[in-house]
C-alpha cells in the first residue's frame, strides 16, 4: 500500500468514526403538510422509481473463471452518474479537524468536484496568475485568520493544490467558469481600467456625457453591499451609453479596449488550457449568458446572421459591454485549447431563454457536449412555504414534479440529445432546528430522486456544502453541514441515496462461465472463492 492509500484509508477510518456508519435515512413525514405530500404523492414516487430503474440501470453479463453455481459477490465501487459539489472552501474552514471532514467527502459522497476558475481572483492583476499555492492559500493561513470571509480569496482557492488533491481521491474535475460577463464576481477591474486608454474613455464620455466609474479591485468578495453597489453603478453607466450609441459606435470610440477584450479572453483560456487542459474533465465554458442572448436575438441582425455569429464588434450585455458572440467564441476557444475529449458545458439559470440559445449555438456549429442548468432555492421563507404545501409560480417550476419534468423536457429537446448537468443546487432550510433541517432534507431528497430519474441527466452538483460559506446574499443555512462540520439531516439523506439506495451490492450464482445481474451503471468489483478457497477479484464497468 503506497503513502497516498495509507493516508486515504486512515482518513476514511477517521470519518467513519466521526460521522457514523451509513444507515438508511428515516423520513419524518410529519414536518411536511398533507398538501405537500399530495404534490409528492405515491403515484409520483412510483413514476420516479420506474424511471430510475429504466434510465439509471443496465443489464450486465460478465465472464468469470468460476464453476457454475459459484456465488459471486457483486459490489458497485463508483457510480457513472456524477454526484458533485463545489470545493471552494478547500482548507479554509479554520480547523484541521473541520478541513479533514470536508475533504473526506470528495471521493466518498461526491465523485465530482467543481473547481473555482473565476477570472477576478485567479488573475487579480494582469499577467499575474494565481495558479500555484501561496502562503495565503495554505491551511495554516486560514487557521490563523480571524476574518476569513473578508479575505479577497475566500471561496477562491488556488487551483493547483485543489486539483492535485482531487486526483488522489479519484474525483472527476469540473472547471467553473471560463467566460462570464459578471463584473462583480468574474471580470477583473483592470481590463477596463488599465487597457482602455484615457483618450478613449474621454471620447466615450464626450459622446455620451457618461463618466465610467472606477471600481475597487480590493473590495473583498464577501462585502455584498459594496460589490452590489459597484456592479449597479457600472451597469447603470453602461445602460446610459447603450441608450445613446450602437455597438458599432461604441467600438469606434474605444478600439483599443475592443482589441484588449479579444486578446485577454483568448489569453486566459489558452493559459488555463495549457496548465489544466489535460487534467480537468469538463468545463463550464460559458456561464449565465442566455439573458444576453435573449435580448440580442430580438434585434434585427444583418442578413444571414444570428446572434451566435453577429458581425458587430461588441454586444450590449446586461453586465456591461462584452465581446460580440462571446458565448460562441468562448466555445471555439475552449475547444481549441482544451483536450479533445474534455466536455464543454454551456451553463445557465435562465430557463426561459436557454432553450433558444442552445438551438442558436447548435445551428451555428458551436461545439459543446453538455447543457448545464441551475436550481437555487435561496429564501428560507420559501422552504417554510413548501413544507406547508404553498408553491409560488417560480417554485412550481423548480420544485414540483410537473415543473421539473416540463423544464428538463424542454432543455433536453433543445439540447439535441446532449447530457444535462444540474450544475448548481441550493436548497436552504427554513431554520436550523431539528425540524427545519428535516424539511431541507425532504425537499432535497425528493428533488434529487426526480432529477436522478431524468433520462438525459448525467450529474447533480450541490453548491454550498457548509453553512455560512456561500457567496454574499446566499443563505447561511443551506449546507449539508453546520459551520463546525456537524452533519445535518440533508447530509444523511443524500448519503443514503448516493451510497445505499443507488449502489448495487448483491450476490449471484455463475452460470455458463458468466454472472448476470441488473445494476446501477458504474464501476464494479466481482469476487468469488476458487477451488482452493482463495478469493479471486475482477473489476468491470457497467455503462
Amino acid at each position: 500500500m503506497n503513502r497516498i492509500e495509507i493516508v486515504r484509508w486512515s482518513v476514511l477510518a477517521f470519518c467513519a468514526a466521526t460521522l457514523g456508519a451509513r444507515a438508511e435515512f428515516k423520513v419524518d413525514r410529519s414536518v411536511m403538510s398533507d398538501e405537500y405530500w399530495k404534490v409528492w404523492n405515491d403515484d409520483v414516487q412510483a413514476k420516479v422509481d420506474a424511471d430510475i430503474e429504466k434510465y439509471r440501470k443496465a443489464d450486465a453479463a460478465f465472464a468469470v473463471d468460476a464453476p457454475d453455481g459459484t456465488e459471486v459477490k457483486v459490489e458497485q465501487v463508483t457510480s457513472a452518474f456524477f454526484f458533485g459539489a463545489h470545493i471552494f472552501n478547500f482548507n479554509q474552514l479554520g480547523k484541521k479537524e473541520w478541513n479533514d471532514r470536508y475533504k473526506e467527502l470528495y471521493g466518498t459522497l461526491f465523485n465530482s468536484a467543481t473547481v473555482a476558475f473565476y477570472w477576478r481572483t485567479l488573475e487579480p492583476y494582469p499577467y499575474q496568475q494565481r495558479f500555484e499555492e501561496r502562503y495565503e492559500d495554505t491551511e495554516d493561513f486560514w487557521n490563523r485568520c480571524d476574518d476569513p470571509k473578508h479575505q479577497p480569496h475566500w471561496r477562491r482557492p488556488a487551483p493547483d493544490p485543489v486539483i492535485s488533491f482531487l486526483k488522489t481521491r479519484g474525483c472527476r474535475i469540473h472547471g467553473h467558469p471560463l467566460v462570464w460577463g459578471n463584473n462583480a464576481w468574474h471580470t477583473p477591474t483592470w481590463l477596463w481600467d488599465d487597457f482602455c486608454p484615457d483618450a478613449e474613455k474621454f471620447a466615450l464620455e464626450a459622446a455620451t456625457g457618461v463618466k465610467m466609474p472606477q471600481r475597487n479591485i480590493k473590495i473583498p468578495i464577501c462585502v455584498k453591499d459594496m460589490q452590489d453597489r459597484s456592479e449597479r453603478v457600472w451597469s447603470a453607466a453602461w445602460k446610459k451609453v447603450f441608450d445613446q450609441l450602437s455597438e458599432a459606435q461604441i467600438a469606434e470610440l474605444v478600439p483599443s479596449y475592443v482589441k484588449a477584450q479579444e486578446f485577454f479572453y483568448e489569453k486566459r483560456i489558452r493559459e488555463i488550457g495549457e496548465r489544466y487542459g489535460s487534467r480537468v474533465d469538463s468545463w463550464d465554458v460559458v456561464n449565465e449568458s442566455a439573458t444576453d442572448w435573449g435580448v440580442g436575438s430580438k434585434r434585427q441582425w444583418p442578413a444571414g446572421e444570428s446572434s451566435a455569429k453577429n458581425s458587430l464588434p461588441l454586444t450590449k450585455s446586461h453586465y456591461g459591454v462584452m465581446p460580440a458572440n462571446y458565448a460562441y467564441k468562448g466555445l471555439v476557444l475552449a475547444r481549441k485549447y482544451m483536450r479533445p475529449d474534455a466536455w464543454l458545458n454551456v451553463n445557465e439559470y435562465n430557463m426561459s431563454a436557454f432553450p433558444g440559445q442552445i438551438r442558436d449555438l447548435e445551428a451555428n456549429g458551436a461545439d459543446f457536449q453538455v447543457v448545464g442548468s441551475q436550481m437555487h432555492l435561496f429564501n428560507p421563507a420559501e422552504s417554510k412555504k413548501i413544507a406547508a404545501g404553498v408553491f409560488s409560480d417560480e417554485v412550481k417550476r423548480k420544485l414540483t414534479p410537473e415543473g421539473i419534468w416540463d423544464t428538463f423536457r424542454r432543455v433536453a429537446e433543445a439540447g439535441g440529445g446532449r447530457p444535462i448537468h444540474l450544475s448548481e443546487i441550493t436548497i436552504t432550510a427554513p431554520d436550523n432546528t431539528e425540524s427545519g433541517q428535516m424539511v431541507q432534507a425532504i425537499i432535497m431528497r425528493n428533488a434529487y430522486r426526480i432529477w436522478f430519474s431524468i433520462e438525459k441527466m448525467n450529474g447533480i452538483t450541490w453548491w454550498n456544502v457548509v453553512d455560512d460559506c456561500g457567496a454574499p446574499g446566499e443563505p447561511s443555512i443551506s449546507g449539508l453541514f453546520t459551520r463546525d462540520m456537524k452533519p445535518k439531516a440533508a447530509y444523511y439523506a443524500m448519503d443514503d441515496l448516493v451510497n445505499n439506495q443507488w449502489k448495487t451490492r448483491i450476490a449471484v450464482k455463475s452460470a455458463d462461465g458468466k454472472v448476470k445481474f441488473r445494476g446501477f451503471r458504474g464501476h464494479y468489483r466481482l469476487s468469488w472463492k476458487d477451488a482452493a478457497g482463495k478469493t479471486v477479484e475482477k473489476t468491470v464497468d457497467l455503462r
